[in-house]
């Protein structure tokens, strides 16, 4: 387990209930900044969850007043190589890259602000629900350093212009406009975070574990093809995943009008 130094608490923490992966940014005094330290927990997660048939979502969230703001700046200071910074720019690339990979879905709980790598991390996930009051922006051209990494991310999220923007002005977006844009699903009372996530996540639990996980991998690969291949592809997916048991017993179940029973 990943810790800044010997004395201090983990710098990510895992819960799991009923299906649910809970896990917690915990680098509170830094605004759970992604150090090399964080990067590399959150990839053994990633990789634990991966293995695991038992884990139906992952929910994302942090301590302290922030979700994320970004790289360990004095952490990449300390190091001025050209060779260290492809290395950092590489493992963040995986763990990002690996949040969708999972074939399961991840949603951001968000307070606080997300900027530069912290946007980029909420727009990694499938799904963003924050609080009313959070905050977002990818502010690295502030410190002469565009965020190129996060535009990766960002840029699938929201339209082109709207990044751009975003990146080469560095101005916070709102929880509002970050609804509006598509960066997050929905925006509520902070009171209200912890119940909006859990409605979300008992909505998923609800149902075919086996059709999520078909469903997610295509998703993703389907944007990346063009027309046609997609609807080859998502048709080929769609009739595999017919021949599964959970599509049987959902199909009947709805004929015979009863909840359907899932297999595990």
């Amino acid at each position: 387990m990943a810790l800044d130094s010997p004395t201090q608490e983990p710098l990510l923490l895992r819960t799991s209930e009923g299906g649910v992966v809970t896990l917690r940014l915990n680098r509170p005094s830094q605004f759970n900044a992604l150090s090399e330290g964080m990067l590399a927990a959150l990839q053994d997660e990633i990789d634990a969850v991966s293995r695991d048939a038992d884990v139906r979502c992952v929910v994302l969230e942090s301590a302290g007043k922030a979700f994320c703001a970004g790289h360990d700046l004095r952490e990449m200071r300390s190091q001025p190589a050209l060779d260290y910074y492809r290395a950092l720019f590489r493992q963040c690339g995986r763990v990002m890259q690996g949040l969708q990979a999972l074939p399961v879905p991840v949603i951001a709980k968000v307070h606080g602000i997300a900027t530069a790598a912290g946007c980029q991390l909420v727009a990694s996930c499938d799904l963003a629900v924050a609080a009313d009051t959070a905050k977002f922006a990818v502010s690295g051209i502030n410190v002469g350093l565009f965020c190129s990494t996060p535009a990766v991310a960002l840029s699938r999220n929201v339209s082109a212009k709207r990044a751009f923007e975003m990146l080469v002005t560095a101005r916070f977006i709102d929880a509002a406009q970050a609804l509006d844009w598509g960066l997050i699903n929905d925006a509520v009372p902070e009171s209200e975070l912890d119940a909006r996530v859990r409605a979300l996540t008992d909505d998923i639990l609800a149902k075919s574990p086996t059709a999520i996980r078909y469903g997610k991998r295509m998703f993703y690969q389907q944007r990346q093809m063009a027309l046609a291949d997609a609807y080859d592809y998502a048709g080929d997916v769609m009739a595999r995943n017919m021949m599964e048991a959970d599509a049987c017993e959902g199909i009947d179940a709805f004929l015979q009008k009863r909840a359907p029973r899932w297999q595990a």
